[in-house]
Formats: structure tokens, C-alpha cells, sequence
């Protein structure tokens, strides 16, 4: 039988080899495993320092770059758009830098920037209560007898909006009332603009798009919204600038680099029918995307051909090539080839519904 001094003694015994295997590993094994701790420390600190270094040498290459870029904007985009309008179409979100430096890249190109719309998460909303809305909206704002046209209810309202704003003639102010890109005719730009304010689908900021403008650049989001390509935000965003393009003489989708990426608009469009008549340009954020931006304005209103600029794997360029010059007349229209403005016209209500997804019942992001 086994007594209780045997437990006492078994007891004792565990706790002497604990004690025993703690005085071992602290003196026989403690220089091999701080030795071990400490050199992959060491490694842990030169990746640091040399990913570090390396950081701190491309920013300052950036900004070297971005020096340059700077001063050289005046003498690449000196002239470039004399006599133009230009209107900023912001998407909710859009990041406050880059309109700012897009519109002061546009005065230098010579250009009048006529003022800034920008779209309320309501507009873009693809609820079918709110496409109702829409609808309704657009045949008590469009013009006695004229028919607003076909399609979703964003699609007839940013026709609506478009045919506000944007003009196809040049000259001091291009009208203040007109047609839409259908031919109908549309009440006053400022009865379309305060009608759409009054409803919560857009607001209007520095200047007066009233004036009708004939180039828009519409600025994205500042990040993707998270339905990815497919996002309701995305596709309405694309719907409202075929139908921008084919009310003016051109238009550019233009975002920030941290807002270009996949599932972004820029992504959506790359990978849409609007592709073709509409030009993009992903690093807007900084003064080579901005010239940039100006660029491919100009290449639109000579009917060059589409592109999407940047640095990203869809892109196929990082600036268009040869750069554009300025014109020492008004460009013409170009009345034919598939990047004419009147072949655009003709295939806008095409675009658009090959573009935009069916319509949900209810939408995952503004």
C-alpha cells in the first residue's frame, strides 16, 4: 500500500526536475537561443532599413519627376484648349486634389472651366423605386411635347443632365438651352440643374455650368466601391459619361491612383463598349496625370482614338503618343471613322445598354 510520505516524496521529486531542466535551460541553451532571436532580429532590421532606403529614393524621385512635370506644364499644354468649355463632372467621393489640380491644368491648356457638378449618391442609385423616380423626374423637367427618349431611368436622366451642360458649339457662351443628343428639345440648363439639385441629385460648385460647355472630365471616386466592376456606383458612373460624350465634343474619366484600381469605374469602363470613345487616366492625383488628362481631352476633340493612360496592366499607355499640339484654329468635327463624334452620337444609347446591368432592387454602394 502506498502511504503518504511516498506521495510526498513522488511530489517533491517532480519539482526537483523542474527546477533542475529550468537551471539547465537557462545556462546550457540560453546563449544558443538568444543567439538565434538575435541575428534574426538583426536580418528583420536590414530588410527594414534597406526597404526604407529604397522608399525614401523613390519619393524623392517622384518629386523630382513631379518638378519637372510642373515645369514644363505651361509649354505642353500651353494653348491646347483655347476657346474650349470644360465642365468637372465629380462622382460622390471624388478627391478634392485632383479637381483641383485637373482645373488648374485646363486654365493653362487655355481652357474655361464653366464650373462643377457634382453627383449625389441619389443619381446613381439603381433601386427601381429610385429609376421610377428618375423617369418621372426627367418628363417633368424635359421641354412640353418633346419626348425624353429610351432606357433606364439613369440613362434618361443623365441624357437630360448631359444636354444641360454640354454643347457641340463652340463660341462665347454655346447657348443656354438646345436639344438633347436625340433631338429633342430640353427646357433651360438652369431649370434641368436647380430641378436636380431640388431632388438631392447633384450640386453645383465654382462657376456656372449653366454656360454650357463643350468637354467634360468626369473624377472618380477616390476609392472602389465594394461590388467591385459590377457595383450599381460603377456602371452608373460610365452611364453618365457616354451620355456627357455624346452631348459635347468629348469627354474624360480621370481618378486618383488609389481610386483606379480593380473594381474601380476606370476598371469598369476599361472593360466596357464606352471604352472605345472614351479615354481614361488613372494617376490624376499628381501633375503628369493631370497634363495627362488635358492631353487626352485634346486627342477627343480631334477624334484621335480612346485610350486609357496609366501605369496599371489594363492601360495602354502611360501618355498619348505623339502628344497633342496646340491648333492654330478651332479642330473640326469629325463627321465619320469609329471615334467620330457623330459616330458616337449614333451608338450612345447602344453603349449605354450594353455598359449598365439590369436593374436591381436594391444597390450595395453609393
Amino acid at each position: 500500500m502506498i502511504d503518504f510520505r511516498y506521495h510526498v516524496v513522488s511530489i517533491v521529486a517532480v519539482f526537483l526536475a523542474l527546477a533542475i531542466g529550468i537551471v539547465f535551460g537557462s545556462t546550457e541553451l540560453q546563449g544558443t537561443t538568444i543567439d538565434v532571436l538575435r541575428n534574426t532580429s538583426q536580418q528583420i532590421k536590414n530588410q527594414y532599413d534597406a526597404t526604407h532606403a529604397r522608399n525614401v529614393e523613390l519619393n524623392q524621385q517622384v518629386s523630382e519627376d513631379q518638378a519637372v512635370a510642373q515645369a514644363a506644364e505651361p509649354r505642353l499644354l500651353g494653348g491646347l484648349l483655347s476657346g474650349q468649355r470644360v465642365v468637372l463632372v465629380n462622382a460622390p467621393g471624388a478627391p478634392g486634389p485632383v479637381v483641383a489640380g485637373i482645373t488648374s491644368a485646363l486654365r493653362q491648356a487655355g481652357a474655361t472651366v464653366t464650373g462643377q457638378v457634382n453627383l449625389q449618391p441619389k443619381l446613381l442609385d439603381a433601386s427601381q423605386n429610385n429609376q421610377q423616380f428618375l423617369t418621372q423626374l426627367v418628363q417633368q423637367l424635359a421641354a412640353p411635347g418633346s419626348v425624353p427618349g429610351n432606357g433606364t431611368g439613369l440613362q434618361q436622366a443623365a441624357r437630360l443632365l448631359a444636354s444641360a451642360i454640354l454643347t457641340k458649339t463652340t463660341g462665347s457662351n454655346g447657348g443656354t438651352s438646345g436639344s438633347t443628343s436625340g433631338g429633342s428639345p430640353v427646357t433651360s440648363g438652369r431649370t434641368i440643374l436647380e430641378g436636380y439639385a431640388q431632388a438631392g441629385l447633384l450640386s453645383i460648385s465654382n462657376g456656372q455650368p449653366t454656360v454650357p460647355a463643350t468637354l467634360a472630365v468626369v473624377i472618380t471616386p477616390s476609392s472602389a466601391p465594394a461590388g467591385g466592376v459590377s457595383d450599381p456606383a460603377n456602371q452608373g458612373l460610365i452611364t453618365v459619361a457616354q451620355q456627357l460624350d455624346a452631348a459635347g465634343l468629348g469627354t474624360v474619366m480621370a481618378g486618383s491612383a488609389s481610386g483606379s484600381g480593380p473594381g474601380s469605374a476606370i476598371d469598369a469602363l476599361r472593360g466596357s463598349a464606352a471604352a472605345g470613345h472614351i479615354s481614361t487616366v488613372d494617376y490624376a492625383d499628381n501633375v503628369f496625370g493631370q497634363i495627362v488628362t488635358v492631353q487626352a481631352l485634346a486627342n477627343a476633340l480631334a477624334g484621335r482614338e480612346a485610350a486609357s493612360y496609366g501605369q496599371l496592366s489594363g492601360d495602354t499607355a502611360a501618355a498619348p503618343s505623339p502628344a497633342p499640339t496646340p491648333s492654330t484654329s478651332t479642330p473640326p468635327v469629325p463627321s465619320t471613322g469609329p471615334h467620330g463624334k457623330n459616330a458616337k452620337t449614333a451608338t450612345a444609347g447602344q453603349d449605354s445598354a450594353a455598359s449598365s446591368p439590369p436593374v436591381k432592387s436594391s444597390r450595395g454602394r453609393s
